[in-house]
């Protein structure tokens, strides 16, 4: 067995360095040995994903006049009492286009404000959730009760639609690895968020019919981008279907995502099994592991247990939702399709109130005690 997993992923690792066609100029992926090296440095990483409670999606939360730097404050605050020491933060090609060094401005203020609280920083570049349709200026308000109503795509519709476009995106990806490439305050870069993802309980009907193709495409190529900055920190892209058992299965997405990554990331929204035949699965890799989306407490994703056992297992660990605000992810992904008129019997993500007060406090206190942060004075 595992020498045909050893033949089954020299395949896919050459497969995909032919899909992808990086320019010459562009670094090598790292070697296991470097990205182990990089782990042991770094050490553990927990966190979660972080978006400011007044923000409905990624351009509300970088826009000029939206970016609020006062609640990010208070609320990275309340991530490093958890004992949180990184955030993964999704960021938008729009605000970019309308006001490059505005945004990158911004960028560096927030980093300023996590390296305030001890917490590093995983940015996301680009990302196939929910609406394809983003738009700068004024963002829609939250349909009430509906789970991240107002996220958005990056980039959207009138890019995928048009493949001819997305190499317009270039300057977006280099101009903002290139200006961190070397900042310590980040841990990685999160080149694209399920690129596969066709949002067929929610905008699936809305999605270019092309939409496949232009996004393997973009997969591809933001790797190269990125690469040609020459980044110290590493690059990644998670998995997020399935569990990787059979590297036959893979698909044309998988086998970028896992061949080109310096690091293997992966979501996981299941019961603990579920979360240790994925990584069995993926330490086949020989890199480090980090999960970077976990936690739907009615489907059994819990902290109490797989944090703890991330932990044990040195596997990094993020969680969907911080504090509850303009995303609404205290209700389920269901809210498209059923109608919610109140708080939900059980939070589906989400940690604190909008007012900072726990929506668990037993659950905090374990959070806590598994970061080490437990008899430590919380902040906030």
């Amino acid at each position: 067995m595992k020498i045909t997993y050893k033949i089954s992923f020299l395949f896919l690792f050459l497969a995909a360095l032919v899909a992808s066609t990086p320019h010459a100029n562009a670094r090598e992926q790292w070697s296991e040995d470097k990205a182990n090296a990089w782990w042991k440095q770094t050490g553990w990483l927990a966190g979660c994903n972080f978006i400011p409670s007044t923000a409905v999606n990624e351009i509300e939360m970088w826009q000029a006049n939206t970016y609020d730097p006062k609640t990010i404050d208070r609320e990275l605050g309340l991530a490093q009492g958890l004992g949180f020491n990184c955030v993964r933060v999704f960021l938008h090609d729009i605000p970019w286009q309308e006001d490059p060094k505005g945004y990158l401005n911004r960028i560096n203020d927030f980093l300023k404000i996590a390296q305030k609280h001890h917490i590093k920083v995983m940015f996301v570049l680009f990302d196939s959730c929910w609406n394809p349709y983003p738009h700068a200026g004024t963002q829609p308000a939250p349909r009430p009760f509906v789970h991240n109503s107002g996220w958005v795509q990056c980039p959207g519709a009138d890019y995928l639609a048009h493949p001819e476009r997305l190499d317009n995106l270039r300057p977006y990806v280099q101009s903002i690895v290139g200006r961190f490439r070397n900042d310590k305050r980040i841990a990685f870069w999160d080149v694209y968020n399920e690129p596969d993802n066709l949002n067929n309980s929610s905008y699936g009907k809305e999605e270019p019919a092309n939409k496949e193709r232009s996004a393997l495409y973009l997969l591809q190529s933001v790797f190269t981008w990125a690469r040609e900055m020459d980044p110290s920190q590493p690059l990644s892209s998670g998995v997020w279907k399935g569990n990787w058992s059979d590297p036959t299965e893979f698909s044309a997405f998988e086998k970028v995502q896992l061949c080109e990554s310096d690091i293997i990331t992966f979501h996981n929204y299941g019961k603990l099994d579920d979360v240790e035949a994925c990584v069995k699965n993926l330490q086949h890799f020989h890199r480090p592991i980090i999960c970077t989306e976990y936690m739907a407490r009615p489907r059994g994703s819990t902290f109490d247990p797989i944090l703890g056992w991330f932990k044990a297992n040195d596997v990094g660990a993020f969680n969907w939702g911080f504090v509850s605000g303009k995303t609404q992810t205290i209700y389920p992904w269901d809210s498209w399709d059923k109608t919610y008129t109140d708080e939900p019997p059980v939070w589906f993500h989400d940690i604190f109130r909008t007012d900072g007060t726990p929506y668990r406090p037993e659950e905090v206190e374990y959070i806590r005690s598994v970061t080490g942060a437990a008899g430590k004075k919380p902040k906030g």
